[in-house]
């Protein structure tokens, strides 16, 4: 039997990255890999041809331009164009070039903005989205969407993943665009150097956040491609083709940045600034459908970010005063 080839676009990213690394770990098949400049994804001419050369019988789609709130609010035309042309570039092509299984990653800003708590798979569309990240939102729905299309017009067992707030290996730490535990992450550990007395963090503290290990992501993302198509129907539903994955508990903001100053030895004060912008109130997803499927998370939020935070400190000691991962940009 002919090792199976699996395409993991966006391998460099955290998401993408984590992939791969799962999947090496797993032994599976030949790994694909091209980086941003060998192969542009929003280009469909390039994308196209990269089907047509390669023999390709899987795809995990982790190839994205995300951010943080601020990257998101300053930046919606991007977030929305690379992000519409990525999926429907990849998933279409996968399609056309008979890819058998496809995984695309979503996001759980796809769900309202004052959904029910915990959000179920089925609250999509159903209320208006976050303004601060609705261009990005509304692309992932739409790379849902064309997954859903395919199975209905020609039967593809295409599936999706809707991860929660993500942090771990990989993750950027730039003081303007990132995600809020690095941003957190590299702001206490800076004012732990300088010897600052005070840290405010933006907002008021009181908003809840779900929290997931990248690697517990990408072990939850292979468990899920390589679930039988009937086994992945009966308990996903046959109407649906994503599925939630997250930690299944929430924290406060503020005890989140408490959290991290204790991780960092931060001993100043922690205050917080409330006239920054809050975000959603509460995202916490029910992961119930993907704990019947037999996969739930290893990875504690404490353990998880003392293990990030070794993780920065030891590329810092490689790049010197510089702090690690400052570009930003596609996943």
């Amino acid at each position: 039997m002919r090792t199976p080839r699996i395409y993991v676009a966006g391998h460099t990213g955290m998401v993408g990255s984590a992939i791969v690394r799962r999947l090496t770990a797993l032994g599976r098949g030949t790994i694909v890999t091209r980086t941003r400049d060998e192969l542009d994804l929003t280009d469909q001419a390039a994308v196209r041809a990269f089907f047509a050369a390669e023999v390709i019988d899987e795809v995990y789609l982790a190839a994205a331009r995300v951010g943080g709130i601020h990257a998101n609010a300053t930046f919606p035309a991007d977030f929305v164009y690379d992000n519409l042309m990525i999926e429907a570039n990849v998933i279409r092509a996968a399609h056309d070039f008979d890819v058998e299984r496809l995984l695309f990653l979503g996001s759980s800003c796809i769900y309202p903005k004052f959904a029910a708590q915990p959000i179920t798979e089925e609250t999509l569309l159903s209320g208006p989205l976050e303004p601060s990240n609705a261009a990005y939102a509304i692309a992932k729905i739409a790379g849902i969407s064309l997954c859903e299309s395919l199975r209905t017009q020609f039967g593809r067992d295409y599936r999706a993943v809707m991860p929660t707030n993500l942090y771990g290996t990989g993750d950027r730490y730039h003081p303007m665009y990132s995600h809020v535990v690095p941003g957190l992450i590299r702001r206490f550990h800076e004012a732990r150097e300088r010897g600052d007395l005070e840290v405010v963090v933006w907002g008021t503290g009181a908003p809840r956040r779900e929290f997931l290990h990248v690697d517990d992501l990408a072990a939850a993302s292979v468990f899920v491609m390589e679930r039988p198509r009937a086994e992945f129907e009966e308990v996903v539903g046959d109407h649906l083709v994503y599925v939630n994955v997250g930690s299944g508990t929430d924290i406060p903001i503020r005890e989140l940045a408490e959290l991290i100053a204790k991780v960092v030895g931060f001993h100043g004060f922690v205050s917080f600034d409330p006239s920054m912008p809050d975000g959603t109130p509460r995202k916490l997803l029910d992961i119930s459908r993907l704990a019947r499927l037999g996969w739930t998370p290893t990875i504690r939020l404490d353990e998880g970010i003392r293990r990030t935070y070794a993780e920065y400190q030891a590329e810092l000691a490689l790049t010197g005063a510089a702090a690690p991962s400052l570009t930003g940009g596609a996943a």
